[in-house]
């Protein structure tokens, strides 16, 4: 396994070079589209907005009760496009690093907005990490293009939406009492996202199970420290419907994961590992899969191109987001008929949201056909 890895590193700035380029071609955008572009400038706007959870979230690592995010907007000839930063603090944003980075960010310069790599190329490059102040950007530009252009960002891309998985609906660590009456407000989700990695792993699970044989699946954020006890657990864990295993062990353990994921009855995808493009090349052989956030990796544009390497290399796909407003919720769910897995319930579990946009029927994945991302501001 480890010079499995060692091979394809050597070649793989090649794949993802062709892999990028495939993606993110100029032809996209056929001159039909670039004639509806106006002489106006771009203009961007923001400002800070805090989410409320419904219920405390507790993970591996830290509790919260909000979410701290950043919307923006772009307006070119009178059309807006909504953007989107959200930055659970464990990512190392906030409110203020946002509007640091987004006052630098000067779209004016650019007169058409359909020059979408080059436009973002340089908002990429206006300062380093910011990674979801960057994304509110990007969703932004994709929903004002998409209306330009009069089409959802599913069709641009010329993707089905009636591929669109299901999507799981987040379990937080809390009491078996409380677990349980989560457990039963969640019975319109085909599959559970429960998230492990303390000491009460197997008290959660079988909290869960006392109430529903509901497929789950598994994040650990990192919570895992011994390969060995990670691997019985996943055994555990497999006689109980359990459908892959997110971030079982530190990022940092990566030949332990290697291990793990060699042996394990189950996929492990990688979470924390993974953060933009170079790191799909070294999740290779090491896990079994991705899980790609528009706040991780500056949004749906390098998303995409996660996405299609990843596939490339065979490994699974996953789509997923922090808690979030219905606006970038619905940016990755434009995405999400790629993906093998979803876990786009953020919006869901806010009690304050201030978009409609994409919706969760019967547990799938449901896009509308507005156009960019398909919203609709209702506050």
């Amino acid at each position: 396994m480890k010079q499995k890895r060692r091979d394809f590193i050597k070649s793989a700035g090649v794949l993802t070079t062709s892999a990028i380029a495939f993606s993110s071609s100029s032809s996209m955008f056929g001159k039909n589209y670039l004639s509806k572009t106006g002489s106006g400038k771009m203009k961007l706007t923001f400002k800070p907005y805090t989410l409320e959870l419904k219920h405390v979230f507790t993970i591996a690592t830290s509790s919260r009760t909000t979410t701290p995010v950043m919307l923006t907007e772009i307006e070119y000839d009178g059309i807006i496009g909504y953007g989107e930063a959200s930055m659970p603090p464990y990512l190392g944003e906030s409110q203020e690093s946002a509007a640091k980075f987004l006052s630098k960010v000067n779209l004016s310069q650019f007169n058409d907005p359909f020059e979408m790599e080059k436009i973002l190329d340089y908002v990429d490059a206006v300062d380093a990490n910011n990674t979801a102040a960057k994304a509110s950007v990007d969703i932004a530009l994709h929903d004002l293009v998409g209306k330009l252009i009069g089409k959802p960002w599913y069709k641009i891309w010329g993707l089905d939406k009636e591929k669109t998985p299901v999507t799981s609906f987040t379990i937080g660590i809390d009491t078996t009492e409380v677990v349980k009456e989560k457990t039963k407000e969640a019975a319109e989700f085909k599959i559970l996202k429960v998230k492990l990695g303390r000491d009460t792993d197997k008290q959660m699970i079988e909290a869960i199970r006392s109430v529903t044989d509901t497929a789950l699946c598994v994040d650990v954020n990192q919570g895992w420290t011994d390969k060995e006890f990670a691997l019985d657990m996943i055994h555990w864990l497999n006689e109980r419907n359990i459908k892959f295993v997110e971030q079982p062990m530190p990022k940092t353990q990566i030949d332990d994961i290697a291990w793990l994921t060699e042996k394990s009855p189950l996929p492990t995808i990688a979470d924390e590992s993974i953060q933009r493009i170079p790191d799909v090349v070294k999740a290779y052989g090491v896990y079994s899969g991705v899980n790609v956030k528009l706040m991780k990796c500056t949004g749906m544009r390098e998303a995409h191109k996660m996405l299609n390497l990843a596939d490339s290399l065979g490994m699974k796909l996953m789509i997923g987001c922090m808690t979030e407003t219905s606006c970038a919720i619905s940016a990755a769910s434009h995405l999400s008929p790629m993906v093998d897995f979803a876990d786009l319930d953020g919006a869901l579990l806010i009690g304050n949201d201030i978009f409609d946009g994409m919706k969760v029927i019967d547990g799938k994945v449901t896009l509308n056909d507005r156009p960019g991302i398909g919203l609709k501001k209702i506050k």
